[in-house]
């Protein structure tokens, strides 16, 4: 009735008398139970002394089978009771009494055989989030067969269990497989049932009014979480190309699934308010964005507010939710609500996942709730006065913000900050007496590399009182700010204290003695101390290394920033300036090679150069430590786009080194299937592209076939979301037939590497496009391919599944060409009326300077097929000259289409017949016109 102290006096009372042993005395122990139970799972006082209350009334009971009803109801309450424990991290505390429970339910047989079953898996859930699968698979072994015999809509549950985490030996597995799959195969019937019956009323409306499902609204709830689950699966593949038409339409789910949940509110049923609080979360995850989260609030604050009534045992999945909504409460400056979530996402966090990220996101949020206050640690106040700076309004100046970020670089490193900022400024540079023509250059170069040294002993100064990882977040968040708001400058910096600590990680503490100076292979001037005399962890945590690999990204693209103020791409040398001064008759200008100042500046933008390729190369192999796939991509994109310059240039020669490591990390991480024990193969080259192969010092075979059949085997099509355009498998095929020529190795009549895709259609188009470059490659003075007849290959052409029209398209006229260079009339006007054909179709449909050019060369081909092969028969001239007006006109189209191209240009030039690159366009296809337009056919087209 709600009067708690009254009963407790009662019970006092009670026990006090000490009245006879009847089974008050157990009802009395469960009240006493009931009134001592915990208000929290913090408290496991208070839990052991309401345990001990129920493990009386049931020790009690269970001696007399008229009092067996008093176990069977002690068990309820108890259940009850513990439910709050049986969340992550708490599980062990609950095994000693469930197993108690479960061993006396048994004893006395009870007749509720489902709720004996219930509380087996319950135990055996809790064993296995204990790690005790010892014990688990002890308890299988009586469970699972009680279970099968006596509650078998269960058993499929057990079975499940017990074969995710290998809780059987072989024998029991091979006894239990015939009765598992009869099990399934009802299961996947009864199901199949249900969608056909859904399916015949005409989806989903129709079932609510009759069938299957229209006594459970539950069950029409969870289908229809189902039905947007894979609404907003099919979206995943369209965000790249209609982003803002995919955002629109996930956002149509989830405000449909929020209407759902209030359905599933009203209906009381908890598994349906799980399901759809489950399905609302993943499709709010593609829009968890800075500038798409705002959107979320409503349908977030709903899922948090049911989950908490429920009191839901998803905890980790409700900490997430209030951290996100922690995030959009911030970003509408609302800091008492986004203090609030954070508060229940650090009490819901039970096994420290996220504590240390809670911890400085509420510190922080506190900062800036003290207006008039300045706190005394020197990271709380970097962190507040970043916060001003990350708050300031757009038309602040530039110089108000810069001067912001300072102070928080200044109250982090007050020793050396302003020194290593001032490395750029150009006023500190001290030219001396002499003035030459690299005397300023070198000057600065110089001022550069002392300065940025001194941060090197920034940690040293700091000692065991520097909080690490709390100092490792701010030094990010003042990069990233600094870097949104384009103060470069102070983003450098920040940056290059921050990786201080990835740098030296590994290094042991230890003391030792200064050292003479040394100069790096970066052109700096380094103090050569011993390791650092501060203690740093063996091992970052994974949020604290993926910051850390974040960071490398940031400092590199600010790097390349410092290069381009010099006139510097990343990875070009430095062009000495022009000599202005004015020199006396019969001068002589010193070589820049031999000037030593041209020589420190050259040596310094070198520097930089590859200070910038290191940090990508460490970001990727911090990526592949913390197995998250996302960061190594990114490391790949970050350095192949800055370095597009030198790859059109043809220079890729000068980034194999760097190329080398990337694609051994990508080959060891898991994103590519590769089993844990296949160690990256030991490569040289490009990754493709028909360039120039590189060889080997000692004389060893070009192993670029190594990385074409690497490359070949991950982009064939055998995982359908992985898979690649036919145009950029066409480059590596390219490639891989050059290297197998310069490797003197003959390819077999599969014509393609034995990890060549299942799939047909792919298969066939591969097998195309490989005769096709292996006819290219002949006749160029190096061995020659055993080719498949050309009829045959024109055959495979006309069967395949072309999903790139373009491709097609090219490849009809290269097989017009080969067919018109072996002297086959007949098959020559066959490719090239196909290629016509193909090629008007698509005129308006895709690239239409491409296509006119192809169609150009194909009608030129033709005509002059039919002008060789005319044998008296004059009227085939008439034929002939239409197809050289066609060829003209589609030469004039693709001129008014695209204009003159430079054939010379970068990327654009495909010279044929000579052991030349195969560059690409800008779209992505090679282009045959430049081969072609000359006055006569040639050779390896």
């Amino acid at each position: 009735m709600g009067q708690p102290e009254v009963s407790e006096d009662c019970i006092q009372m009670y026990f006090k008398v000490k009245g006879p042993v009847t089974q008050f005395l157990g009802r009395a122990h469960l009240c006493r139970a009931q009134l001592c139970a915990p208000k929290s799972s913090d408290n496991l006082e208070e839990f052991e002394n309401c345990v001990t209350q129920y493990m009386k009334a049931i020790n009690f009971a269970k001696g007399e089978p008229r009092y067996y009803f008093l176990v069977y109801n002690a068990s309820v309450l108890y259940w009850h009771m513990v439910r709050p424990f049986l969340k992550p991290g708490c599980h062990q505390y609950v095994i000693p009494s469930l197993s108690q429970i479960v061993s006396v339910l048994n004893q006395t047989e009870e007749e509720d055989k489902e709720w004996r079953a219930e509380l087996m898996l319950e135990l055996l859930e809790c064993y296995l989030q204990a790690g005790k699968k010892e014990e688990a698979a002890k308890l299988c072994s009586t469970a699972a067969p009680f279970i099968k015999a006596r509650v078998p809509q269960k058993y499929q549950q057990m079975y499940s269990v017990m074969v995710r985490h290998e809780l059987m030996d072989e024998l029991q597995l091979k006894m239990e497989r015939k009765h598992s799959i009869s099990l399934s195969v009802s299961f996947h019937i009864n199901s199949l049932k249900a969608g056909l019956e859904v399916g015949a009323r005409g989806g989903l409306p129709q079932a609510h009014s009759g069938g299957r499902f229209s006594q459970d609204p539950g069950k029409l709830i969870e289908i229809e979480c189902l039905e947007c689950e894979l609404e907003a699966s099919r979206l995943e593949n369209k965000v790249r190309v209609y982003l803002r038409t995919a955002v629109e339409a996930q956002l149509s789910i989830v405000n449909r699934l929020d209407v759902v949940l209030q359905r599933a509110i009203r209906l009381g049923d908890p598994r349906a308010i799980h399901v759809v609080c489950t399905a609302q979360w993943n499709a709010c995850l593609p829009l968890l964005q800075r500038s798409l989260r705002h959107h979320l609030r409503k349908p977030l604050t709903a899922v948090a507010e049911i989950l908490e009534k429920v009191d839901s045992l998803m905890t980790l999945l409700r900490c997430q939710v209030h951290m996100e909504m922690a995030s959009i409460e911030e970003d509408e400056d609302r800091m008492e609500p986004a203090m609030e979530h954070l508060r229940k996402a650090m009490q819901l966090d039970t096994l420290g996942l996220y504590r240390d990220s809670l911890e400085m996101a509420l510190t922080r949020l506190h900062l800036c709730t003290m207006l008039y206050q300045s706190p005394e640690r020197p990271e709380d106040r970097a962190t507040m006065i970043i916060q001003q700076a990350e708050r300031a309004i757009p038309k602040d100046s530039v110089r108000k913000r810069r001067a912001l970020l300072v102070t928080a670089g200044l109250a982090l490193a007050p020793d050396t900050f302003q020194i290593v900022l001032d490395s750029e400024n150009e006023a500190k540079v001290s030219t001396g007496k002499t003035r030459g023509r690299f005397t300023y250059l070198f000057a600065k170069a110089r001022h550069h590399m002392l300065s940025v040294d001194k941060a090197a002993g920034h940690l040293r100064r700091l000692g065991n009182e520097n909080d690490q990882e709390s100092r490792i977040h701010i030094w990010a968040e003042l990069a990233k700010v600094a870097r949104k708001q384009g103060v470069w400058d102070v983003c450098r910096t920040a940056s290059r204290f921050c990786l201080l600590y990835d740098s030296m990680k590994a290094k042991k503490p230890s003391r030792q003695k200064r050292g003479k100076k040394k100069r790096n292979t970066e052109g700096s001037v380094q103090d050569a101390w011993g390791p650092l005399e501060v203690t740093l962890p063996q091992r970052w945590p994974h949020g604290l290394l993926r910051k850390l690999a974040e960071v490398g990204f940031i400092s590199a693209e600010a790097t390349i920033h410092l290069l381009r103020m010099e006139g510097v791409e990343l990875n070009d040398q430095a062009v000495p300036p022009e000599d202005l001064s004015q020199h006396p008759a019969g001068y002589v200008p010193e070589p820049p090679e031999t000037n030593p100042e041209w020589i420190t500046y050259r040596t310094w933008i070198e520097g930089l150069s590859e200070y910038a390729m290191s940090n990508w190369l460490r970001s990727a192999e911090i990526g592949l430590e913390i197995g998250e796939a996302w960061v190594v991509q990114n490391a790949a994109v970050y350095l192949l786009n800055h370095n597009h310059h030198l790859i059109v240039a043809g220079r890729q020669r000068e980034l194999l080194d760097p190329l080398l490591q990337l694609l051994n990390i990508i080959k060891a991480s898991d994103r590519l299937g590769l089993t844990s024990g296949q160690e990256p193969v030991n490569v040289q080259g490009p990754l493709g592209g028909g360039v120039e192969l590189p060889t080997w010092a000692d004389g060893k075979r070009p192993p670029a076939l190594q990385v074409c059949e690497f490359a070949l085997s991950q982009t064939n099509g055998g995982v359908p979301e992985e898979a690649v355009p036919t145009g950029v498998q066409q480059q590596l095929i390219a490639t891989w037939v050059k290297a197998k020529q310069l490797a003197q190795q003959q390819i077999g009549p599969r014509l393609g590497t034995d990890e060549q895709s299942t799939n047909e259609d792919s298969s066939s188009v591969t097998r195309v496009l490989v005769a096709l470059e292996m006819y290219s490659c002949n006749g160029l003075g190096l061995m020659d391919f055993t080719v498949p007849p050309l009829a045959q290959v024109v055959k495979m052409a006309s069967e395949c599944s072309w999903s790139e029209p373009l491709v097609e398209l090219q490849t009809l006229t290269r097989l017009t060409h080969f067919a018109y260079a072996a002297h086959d009339h007949e098959l020559t006007m066959t490719c090239s009326q196909m290629a016509t054909q193909l090629g008007i179709k698509y005129l308006r449909m895709v690239e239409a300077q491409l296509v006119a050019e192809m169609l150009c060369t194909a009608t030129c081909i033709q005509g002059q097929s039919i002008m060789e092969n005319l044998k008296g028969r004059k009227q085939l001239r008439l034929a002939a000259a239409k197809a050289f007006m066609e060829s003209a006109r589609c030469a004039d189209a693709a001129w008014d289409t695209g204009g003159r191209r430079d054939t010379e240009a970068p990327g654009a030039t495909w010279q044929c017949g000579e052991d030349r690159a195969h560059p690409w366009g800008a779209q992505g296809y090679q282009r045959p016109l430049a081969a072609l337009s000359g006055p006569g056919p040639r050779k390896g087209l």
